[in-house]
This record gives C-alpha cells, structure tokens and sequence, in this order.
C-alpha cells in the first residue's frame, strides 16, 4: 500500500511525503557522516530503507532543512526512524512540527504500537506520549557495526 503524496504548510515551510521531492544526497550526508544511528551507512541502503518507508521530507523553498520516515504496516505498527533537523535550522520548532504531523498523518490512525529508538530526543518524544518500552517485554537485535563490515 502506497498512501497518497500530502503536504502540510506552516510558517513558509512544508512538509511533504512524496518520496521524489527529497533530496537523497543530503539526507545521505547527514546520516551517514552526523548521525549516531546510521554513521557510514552505504548509499544503497538508505535509499532501500526509505523506499519501503513512508518519507517526510521539511522544506524551506526548494531545500530540504528536515527528515524522518515512517516503518509500517499502516494497520497495527509504526517505527518512526531518521529523524534529524539540520543544525543550522534547530531551536525554531521544526522538529516539534515533523513529529506531530507524523503522528497525526490519516493514514497512520488507530494503530496499536508506535515504536523508536533515541538517544537523546526523549522530551521530544514524550510530548506525543512516548513512554521508555517496558524491558522485560521489548527484545532488540543490534548490530552496530554493520555498515562498517561491508
């Protein structure tokens, strides 16, 4: 299933989910050589892992300023990944703005579990009540070092 492209406008910016608007390279450049997440991860695999994800791609004119992407069977789980502002675009409420629009999009309602991964953006995701998984029940599978074995 393919959800229609959609766009939301707010402050001379706008977010939208058509996958042909984002500019890959900087998306690359940015989890590959700034995030703690996906360091080094090979062109090819990103493109794949946006592929099969529902993108949102923040744009200020013709340039890309943010990004997350959505994991999904639209029916019952959601994992929000990639999510990161450029540096220079932090501290005006963008990232606020994208993950409420990811979690209001019409496509992504009434499902059972919401799922992410951070570091460091805990009261971010607090505010869309996000809660620290309950550990005797979540597992995880981890190999961090994969991209630098290829």
């Amino acid at each position: 299933m393919t959800p229609p492209v959609r766009e939301w406008r707010r402050d001379g910016l706008v977010i939208s989910t058509d996958p042909l608007r984002l500019d890959l390279d900087a998306v690359h450049a940015f989890l590959s050589r700034r995030s703690y997440w996906a360091e080094g991860i090979p062109l090819d695999t990103m493109r794949r892992s946006i592929a099969h994800s529902l993108p949102f791609g923040v744009y200020d004119g013709d340039r890309m300023i943010a990004f997350a992407r959505v994991v999904t069977d639209y029916a019952v789980v959601a994992y929000v990944a990639d999510v990161f502002v450029l540096e220079e675009h932090r501290g005006r409420g963008v990232g606020k703005w994208l993950v409420e629009v990811v979690m209001q999009h019409p496509d992504l309602q009434g499902l059972r579990r919401w799922t992410l991964a951070t570091r460091d953006a805990h009261e971010l995701y607090r505010r869309f009540g996000f809660t620290e998984a309950d550990p005797t029940r979540l597992m995880d599978k981890l190999d961090p070092d994969v991209y630098r074995r290829r």
